[in-house]
Protein backbone atom coordinates (compact mmCIF):
# COMPACT_ATOMS: atom_id res chain seq x y z
CA UNK A 1 0.00 0.00 0.00
CA UNK A 2 2.79 2.63 -1.06
CA UNK A 3 1.57 5.88 -2.59
CA UNK A 4 3.69 7.47 -5.02
CA UNK A 5 6.43 9.58 -3.35
CA UNK A 6 5.38 13.16 -2.70
CA UNK A 7 8.21 16.02 -1.63
CA UNK A 8 6.56 16.39 2.45
CA UNK A 9 7.76 14.59 5.59
CA UNK A 10 5.39 13.11 8.18
CA UNK A 11 4.65 13.82 12.32
CA UNK A 12 3.14 11.59 14.42
CA UNK A 13 2.15 12.94 17.42
CA UNK A 14 1.85 9.99 19.89
CA UNK A 15 2.29 11.19 23.09
CA UNK A 16 -0.38 12.76 26.10
CA UNK A 17 -1.62 11.22 29.30
CA UNK A 18 -4.63 9.56 27.65
CA UNK A 19 -6.53 10.16 30.92
CA UNK A 20 -10.03 9.41 28.84
CA UNK A 21 -8.50 5.75 28.92
CA UNK A 22 -7.93 5.56 32.53
CA UNK A 23 -6.74 1.90 33.57
CA UNK A 24 -6.09 1.01 30.20
CA UNK A 25 -2.94 3.43 29.84
CA UNK A 26 -1.30 2.58 33.54
CA UNK A 27 1.59 1.08 31.76
CA UNK A 28 1.24 1.57 28.87
CA UNK A 29 0.83 4.59 25.91
CA UNK A 30 -2.51 4.66 24.22
CA UNK A 31 -1.39 4.63 20.96
CA UNK A 32 -0.22 0.63 21.66
CA UNK A 33 -3.43 -0.34 22.55
CA UNK A 34 -4.98 -2.65 20.47
CA UNK A 35 -7.70 -1.45 17.29
CA UNK A 36 -8.71 -4.43 15.62
CA UNK A 37 -6.09 -6.48 14.95
CA UNK A 38 -2.89 -3.77 15.34
CA UNK A 39 -1.97 -1.11 17.24
CA UNK A 40 -3.57 2.09 17.23
CA UNK A 41 -0.09 3.61 16.13
CA UNK A 42 -0.07 1.03 12.97
CA UNK A 43 -2.85 2.99 11.27
CA UNK A 44 -1.00 6.54 10.71
CA UNK A 45 2.08 4.93 9.94
CA UNK A 46 0.53 3.38 7.15
CA UNK A 47 -1.23 6.24 6.14
CA UNK A 48 1.83 8.01 6.00
CA UNK A 49 2.94 5.28 3.29
CA UNK A 50 -0.30 5.57 1.41
CA UNK A 51 0.54 8.81 1.15
CA UNK A 52 3.73 8.46 -0.48
CA UNK A 53 5.71 9.57 2.75
CA UNK A 54 9.00 7.82 3.31
CA UNK A 55 10.54 9.97 6.15
CA UNK A 56 8.54 9.93 9.10
CA UNK A 57 8.78 11.19 12.67
CA UNK A 58 7.08 9.76 15.36
CA UNK A 59 7.13 12.11 18.52
CA UNK A 60 5.95 10.22 22.46
CA UNK A 61 6.50 10.68 26.00
CA UNK A 62 8.96 9.59 27.89
CA UNK A 63 7.59 6.97 30.02
CA UNK A 64 6.99 4.31 26.86
CA UNK A 65 9.21 5.62 24.19
CA UNK A 66 11.25 2.38 24.64
CA UNK A 67 8.31 0.68 23.96
CA UNK A 68 7.93 2.57 20.59
CA UNK A 69 11.23 1.58 19.26
CA UNK A 70 10.43 -1.94 20.40
CA UNK A 71 7.61 -2.74 18.13
CA UNK A 72 8.50 -0.54 15.35
CA UNK A 73 12.13 -0.51 15.18
CA UNK A 74 13.36 1.44 12.13
CA UNK A 75 10.20 1.49 10.44
CA UNK A 76 9.96 -1.54 8.40
CA UNK A 77 7.08 -3.80 9.93
CA UNK A 78 6.41 -7.10 8.65
CA UNK A 79 2.88 -8.98 9.04
CA UNK A 80 3.39 -11.42 11.73
CA UNK A 81 1.67 -14.31 9.76
CA UNK A 82 3.53 -14.05 6.53
CA UNK A 83 6.28 -11.93 4.65
CA UNK A 84 4.32 -9.34 3.55
CA UNK A 85 5.32 -5.47 4.67
CA UNK A 86 2.27 -3.70 6.81
CA UNK A 87 5.32 -1.14 6.02
CA UNK A 88 8.43 0.41 5.01
CA UNK A 89 9.43 3.85 6.77
CA UNK A 90 12.37 5.47 7.56
CA UNK A 91 11.39 6.45 11.22
CA UNK A 92 12.66 8.69 13.74
CA UNK A 93 11.97 9.13 17.04
CA UNK A 94 11.91 12.32 19.60
CA UNK A 95 10.43 12.41 23.20
CA UNK A 96 8.34 15.08 25.02
CA UNK A 97 9.34 15.47 28.49
CA UNK A 98 6.39 17.08 29.30
CA UNK A 99 2.74 17.95 27.91
CA UNK A 100 2.85 21.36 26.02
CA UNK A 101 0.30 21.03 23.53
CA UNK A 102 0.22 19.70 19.48
CA UNK A 103 1.99 22.71 17.92
CA UNK A 104 4.75 22.16 20.47
CA UNK A 105 5.07 19.15 19.41
CA UNK A 106 4.91 20.15 15.61
CA UNK A 107 7.71 22.81 16.41
CA UNK A 108 10.10 20.00 17.67
CA UNK A 109 10.03 18.70 14.04
CA UNK A 110 11.61 21.61 12.55
CA UNK A 111 15.14 20.17 12.01
CA UNK A 112 13.75 17.05 11.31
CA UNK A 113 11.49 18.63 8.15
CA UNK A 114 14.82 20.15 7.09
CA UNK A 115 12.65 22.90 5.00
CA UNK A 116 10.14 20.67 3.74
CA UNK A 117 6.61 20.42 4.20
CA UNK A 118 5.35 18.35 7.06
CA UNK A 119 2.22 16.28 7.20
CA UNK A 120 1.10 15.90 10.45
CA UNK A 121 -1.39 13.02 11.70
CA UNK A 122 -2.60 12.62 15.60
CA UNK A 123 -1.68 9.14 16.45
CA UNK A 124 -5.36 8.07 17.89
CA UNK A 125 -7.10 9.60 14.73
CA UNK A 126 -8.22 6.96 11.98
CA UNK A 127 -9.05 7.31 8.68
CA UNK A 128 -11.64 4.91 6.03
CA UNK A 129 -9.88 6.50 3.10
CA UNK A 130 -5.95 8.08 2.96
CA UNK A 131 -6.78 11.16 0.97
CA UNK A 132 -4.02 10.68 -0.76
CA UNK A 133 -4.74 12.54 -4.12
CA UNK A 134 -5.66 15.47 -2.10
CA UNK A 135 -2.71 15.70 -0.07
CA UNK A 136 -0.48 15.04 -3.43
CA UNK A 137 -2.46 18.13 -5.40
CA UNK A 138 -1.67 20.22 -1.90
CA UNK A 139 2.24 18.94 -1.93
CA UNK A 140 2.56 20.05 -5.34
CA UNK A 141 2.25 23.59 -4.59
CA UNK A 142 2.35 23.66 -0.82
CA UNK A 143 1.87 27.91 -0.82
CA UNK A 144 -0.80 27.71 2.57
CA UNK A 145 -1.80 24.83 5.17
CA UNK A 146 -4.47 22.13 4.73
CA UNK A 147 -6.82 20.71 6.75
CA UNK A 148 -9.35 17.94 7.27
CA UNK A 149 -13.14 18.51 8.41
CA UNK A 150 -15.67 16.46 9.00
CA UNK A 151 -19.54 17.07 9.78
CA UNK A 152 -20.24 16.33 12.76
CA UNK A 153 -23.57 16.04 14.88
CA UNK A 154 -22.01 17.58 17.99
CA UNK A 155 -19.93 20.31 16.82
CA UNK A 156 -19.72 22.27 20.33
CA UNK A 157 -17.23 19.50 21.17
CA UNK A 158 -14.72 20.38 18.52
CA UNK A 159 -12.88 22.72 16.99
CA UNK A 160 -14.84 24.01 13.82
CA UNK A 161 -14.11 26.26 10.94
CA UNK A 162 -15.96 28.93 9.99
CA UNK A 163 -16.27 29.92 6.14
CA UNK A 164 -16.87 33.15 4.45
CA UNK A 165 -19.17 34.15 2.09
CA UNK A 166 -16.90 32.67 -0.85
CA UNK A 167 -16.49 29.32 1.00
CA UNK A 168 -13.18 30.03 2.00
CA UNK A 169 -11.91 29.06 5.66
CA UNK A 170 -11.89 32.85 7.53
CA UNK A 171 -11.47 31.40 11.56
CA UNK A 172 -11.22 28.04 13.53
CA UNK A 173 -13.25 27.97 17.09
CA UNK A 174 -12.35 26.07 19.53
CA UNK A 175 -15.45 24.40 21.31
CA UNK A 176 -17.49 27.57 20.90
CA UNK A 177 -19.07 29.18 23.73
CA UNK A 178 -16.88 27.35 26.46
CA UNK A 179 -13.59 27.98 25.30
CA UNK A 180 -13.79 30.24 22.19
CA UNK A 181 -16.32 32.66 24.30
CA UNK A 182 -16.44 35.27 20.74
CA UNK A 183 -19.31 32.88 19.59
CA UNK A 184 -21.79 31.22 21.68
CA UNK A 185 -22.54 28.21 19.76
CA UNK A 186 -20.31 26.61 16.95
CA UNK A 187 -20.57 28.95 13.37
CA UNK A 188 -20.64 25.16 11.43
CA UNK A 189 -20.75 21.74 12.20
CA UNK A 190 -17.51 20.84 10.43
CA UNK A 191 -15.06 19.32 13.08
CA UNK A 192 -11.02 20.06 12.12
CA UNK A 193 -9.56 16.13 12.38
CA UNK A 194 -6.60 15.33 13.32
CA UNK A 195 -4.57 15.17 9.69
CA UNK A 196 -2.97 18.69 8.79
CA UNK A 197 -0.85 19.96 5.90
CA UNK A 198 1.68 22.76 6.70
CA UNK A 199 4.28 24.41 4.23
CA UNK A 200 7.90 24.97 5.92
CA UNK A 201 6.44 28.78 7.28
CA UNK A 202 4.71 26.75 10.16
CA UNK A 203 7.91 26.54 12.39
CA UNK A 204 8.41 30.56 11.93
CA UNK A 205 4.05 31.11 12.87
CA UNK A 206 4.55 28.44 16.14
CA UNK A 207 7.84 30.64 17.42
CA UNK A 208 5.42 33.72 17.49
CA UNK A 209 2.21 31.52 19.53
CA UNK A 210 1.70 32.53 23.20
CA UNK A 211 0.94 29.22 25.58
CA UNK A 212 -3.04 29.33 25.50
CA UNK A 213 -4.70 29.21 29.56
CA UNK A 214 -4.05 25.82 30.27
CA UNK A 215 -0.49 26.48 29.31
CA UNK A 216 -0.02 24.75 26.10
CA UNK A 217 0.52 26.14 22.45
CA UNK A 218 -2.35 25.13 20.61
CA UNK A 219 -2.84 23.91 16.92
CA UNK A 220 -5.84 25.99 16.89
CA UNK A 221 -4.20 29.05 17.10
CA UNK A 222 -1.55 27.66 14.42
CA UNK A 223 -4.62 27.06 12.06
CA UNK A 224 -6.32 30.07 12.99
CA UNK A 225 -2.79 32.10 11.86
CA UNK A 226 -3.19 30.51 8.41
CA UNK A 227 -6.96 31.25 8.04
CA UNK A 228 -6.08 35.19 8.89
CA UNK A 229 -3.36 35.43 6.64
CA UNK A 230 -6.33 33.89 3.59
CA UNK A 231 -3.78 30.44 3.76
CA UNK A 232 -6.13 27.92 5.28
CA UNK A 233 -8.06 25.52 2.99
CA UNK A 234 -10.08 22.98 3.99
CA UNK A 235 -10.97 19.13 2.63
CA UNK A 236 -14.23 16.83 3.50
CA UNK A 237 -12.93 13.49 4.82
CA UNK A 238 -14.24 11.11 2.59
CA UNK A 239 -15.94 8.06 4.39
CA UNK A 240 -15.76 7.83 8.21
CA UNK A 241 -13.26 9.05 10.70
CA UNK A 242 -12.88 8.01 14.05
CA UNK A 243 -10.78 9.21 17.13
CA UNK A 244 -9.53 6.22 18.89
CA UNK A 245 -9.44 7.65 22.46
CA UNK A 246 -11.92 6.62 24.68
CA UNK A 247 -12.24 2.81 25.99
CA UNK A 248 -15.96 2.72 24.27
CA UNK A 249 -14.07 3.90 20.95
CA UNK A 250 -11.72 1.11 20.97
CA UNK A 251 -13.84 -1.50 20.56
CA UNK A 252 -16.47 0.24 18.54
CA UNK A 253 -13.55 1.04 15.80
CA UNK A 254 -12.04 -2.17 15.70
CA UNK A 255 -15.00 -3.37 14.57
CA UNK A 256 -16.04 -0.91 11.67
CA UNK A 257 -12.49 -1.62 10.43
CA UNK A 258 -13.33 -5.36 10.37
CA UNK A 259 -16.45 -4.20 8.44
CA UNK A 260 -14.57 -1.77 5.82
CA UNK A 261 -10.81 -1.52 6.17
CA UNK A 262 -9.01 1.17 7.22
CA UNK A 263 -6.65 3.89 4.97
CA UNK A 264 -7.74 2.70 1.84
CA UNK A 265 -7.45 4.00 -1.52
CA UNK A 266 -10.09 7.08 -2.09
Amino acid sequence: MEGRAIRARGLICAGGEATRLQELTRITNKHLLPVGRWPMVYYPLQLMQLLGIRDVLLVTGQGHAGDFIDLLGDGRVHERDGDGLLFDLDLTYKVQTEPGGIAQVVGMAESFAGGESLVVCLGDNIFEYGEAEVVREWAGKPDGALIFVKEVPDPERFGVVVYGEDGGVTDVVEKAGVVDTRYEAPPSSDAVVGLYCYPPDVFQIIRGLAPSSRGELEITDVNRTYAEQGRLRSAQVSGWWRDAGTHEALGRIGTLIDETGANKPA
